[in-house]
């Protein structure tokens, strides 16, 4: 199985790889959420003015978290970041009690971004490395590498793909932690709401997409999507399983005024889990109708709804003894709202869906409500500061309770940021995370952690073509 899914994780990114050109992850989102719109915004044509966007339940775009003043493409960018931080529950359980400890990180990172009038390209890779004071065992190299693209094959024909892989001990290791949190108002996205604190740990998420306008005030398209998720020891996190995701999508799209988007979409998913004995899959068939509301290429309000059908095979626990759960089929309502706003010195993101989803390390597919924010506000020309977080309530599903694990995450994240010169920033923040899912044994124990962090980084930028 750990062969299958390394397999899974080489060909998603030897595929993306393969396209002309890249950017972004998992966990840093594009920097426009209308995958249509023009490109190049230094370009404006009628024709521009008449491109539809793509809408953010079907776009599969996160929303954008910098100010518009701090946006520049066509950049080679680099830093080096030193990180101390303090975390209670760094250890996990001794003796029925969490270890704090402190930690020591080093982390490069390298971008390079180009957009044109017709591709928009993003390359970034951060390597990275922790060690701990007191407990040495610990120590760790971290892996962050994503790539994401947006090309516009003709004047009514964009094509857009993302891929992000992270290899990791702790899940407070990012290469921006104000930036952890991504907001999307996507309707198929990973469910990485169960968090194991300290444990090895690979992910990787990526998706493809394709929009045609083939009419002044109608698009179709199509996409698709993965989400893999392995721990490698599995002996780290009693309680919790390998995961992955495949699902596909298609939609139609109106524009009945300048702002107003509405449409349909089809979707399908095939969830699964892999305890012990056997996989845990669940496929779902979703048809959702949406609406957008766009006053401007940087304000956007979006709802979706719709039936969702999901049809659960044999659910397995993870003793080999035990008889798997019976199959059964099920009706749900799939339903959500998203909002995304960015200005001059603010930004905005806010997210909330209730859906059928993978269970992102618990033994089945889930039943999940949502919420996710984030905010970020320019103080003065040099001090920043950002608030994000997130809630989210995990129902698995089975027709019995027997291997249920059924639970929630809350967890939020408060920074500020000062730049001192053009190169130097400090930052400082604190997190905490809370976790209630009684039946898993790694998060039982300990279900709550607090971690305060200071970082300064050097950062640099260079023009590409000037």
């Amino acid at each position: 199985m750990t062969m299958k899914l390394f397999e899974t994780i080489s060909v998603g990114l030897v595929l993306l790889a393969a396209a002309p050109l890249w950017s972004q992850d998992e966990q840093r989102p594009v920097p426009a959420p209308a995958a249509t719109g023009p490109i190049n915004s230094d370009v404006s044509t009628n024709e521009d003015a008449d491109r539809m966007q793509t809408p953010p339940p079907v776009s599969g775009q996160a929303y954008p978290i910098s100010f518009t003043s701090g946006e520049r493409s066509n950049y080679l960018r680099g830093g080096l970041a030193f990180t101390s931080a303090y975390t209670d529950n760094a250890v996990g359980p001794v003796n029925g009690h969490p270890m704090s400890d402190v930690s020591y990180s080093v982390a490069p990172t390298v971008a390079l971004d180009e957009t044109t009038s017709r591709l928009h390209f993003t390359l970034t890779y951060a390597p990275g490395f922790t060690f701990y004071q007191r407990e040495s065992s610990l120590n760790e190299a971290d892996q962050n590498a994503s790539i994401d693209l947006q090309y516009r094959l003709s004047p009514h024909v964009t094509f857009s793909a993302r891929d992000g892989f992270q290899k990791s001990s702790s899940v407070f290791n990012q290469p921006d932690l104000a930036s952890a949190v991504t907001v999307s108002g996507g309707t198929q996205e990973g469910n990485f709401s169960v968090i194991a604190p300290i444990a090895d740990r690979l992910s990787n998420t990526g998706n493809v997409g394709i929009s045609y306008q083939f009419a002044a005030n109608s698009m179709v398209g199509a996409g698709g999507t993965f989400t893999n998720l392995h721990f490698p020891n599995q002996a780290e996190v009693p309680g919790l399983y390998d995961s992955s995701s495949q699902g596909g999508l298609a939609f139609y799209s109106v524009r009945i005024s300048k702002i107003n988007y509405f449409g349909a979409t089809y979707q399908y998913q095939r969830l699964a889990s892999y305890p012990g004995p056997g996989t845990n899959e669940t496929q779902t068939h979703a048809l959702l109708l949406f609406y957008t509301l766009s006053p401007t290429k940087r304000f956007s309000i979006s709802v979706f709804g719709g039936p969702q059908y999901s049809d659960i095979g044999p659910q397995f626990s993870d003793t080999v003894s035990s008889p798997p759960a019976p199959a059964f089929r099920s009706w749900n309502p799939s339903a959500g709202g998203s909002v995304g706003w960015q200005g001059r010195r603010s930004s905005l993101a806010a997210s909330y869906a209730h859906l059928i989803s993978s269970g992102g390390g618990l033994i089945g597919a889930v039943k999940m409500d949502s919420v996710t924010a984030s905010i970020h506000q320019q103080l003065s020309r040099t001090l920043s500061a950002s608030v994000a977080g997130g809630y989210a309530k995990n129902d698995v599903l089975t027709a019995t309770p027997l291997i249920s694990n059924n639970g929630h995450s809350v967890s939020g994240t408060a920074s500020l940021q000062e730049q001192v010169g053009q190169h130097l920033n400090l930052q400082l923040g604190y997190t905490r995370l809370h976790q209630d899912y009684g039946t898993v044994a790694v998060l039982a124990v300990t279900p709550d952690t607090n971690r305060e962090f200071v970082s300064i980084s050097y950062q640099f930028s260079r023009p590409l073509g000037r």
